[in-house]
Order: structure tokens, then sequence, then C-alpha cells
């Protein structure tokens, strides 16, 4: 997959893990549902605070991902819902972790509800 990351000094520089954007050549879309924090196993949200949820997230993501033979370096675009913005910090330090090379362009929104009292759900849109 060709990609490449744009940055234009004319618009504010990205304040965490994410690329103002990024441009891709035509190739397989992978478009990844909103995960929540359920354990695969027993179905059940994960006990714990907003990082523990943010981190069975990422898992649940990556998963996801490596069934379609992707990784989150393919990852070109992903959104952020949270119940409670002041939550940002924590869970932008785990999404964080799991790009090592440039993230992907993100947005980040504050929600009133998610699904079975969830603090976070994330997806993504992923090109091979």
């Amino acid at each position: 997959m060709a990609r490449q990351t744009i940055h234009s000094d004319q618009a504010p520089k990205a304040i965490g893990p994410y690329s103002q954007a990024v441009q891709v050549d035509s190739g397989k879309m992978t478009f990844l549902s909103g995960q929540i924090p359920l354990d695969p196993v027993t179905m059940e949200m994960v006990p714990g605070d907003v990082v523990a949820q943010a981190e069975r997230v990422m898992l649940n993501l990556q998963a996801v991902l490596k069934a379609a033979g992707l990784d989150f370096s393919h990852v070109v675009r992903s959104t952020i819902y949270l119940t409670d913005l002041g939550d940002f910090a924590r869970v932008n330090e785990v999404y964080g972790r799991y790009f090592t090379g440039a993230p992907p362009a993100r947005a980040t929104v504050q929600v009133a509800a998610l699904p079975r009292g969830s603090k976070v759900e994330i997806d993504a849109i992923a090109v091979s």
C-alpha cells in the first residue's frame, strides 16, 4: 500500500497520535465497525476504568485487523467516541501505543452514551 502522510504548516499541527491527513493509492479498503470493551470470550464488559476499556477496545480492533490480514499500520482513519472528553488524555495514551509509525487521520468526539454503558468506542478504516 502506498501511504503518504500529509502535513500543512497552514493548518494546526497534530496534537496527539494522529496525522492531519493520510493519502493512499486505491486498494482494498476495510471498514472496521466500532468496538466497545467487550471480552470476546465472555461477551461481558471488561472491568476497570477507561484505560482498561480503551486497552480492550484496541485489542478488539487488532483482532479484527488480523482477521483481515492487516495490522494498525494499515489504518488510515479512525474515530474515537468518548462519553466524557475528560478521559481524552488517558485514552489517547493507550491509543497511541498501537501506532508505531505514522498515525492515521482521526476524529474524537464526546457522545451522550455508548452501548452497554461503555466509556469508549473506536472505529477505523484500513487500506491494503
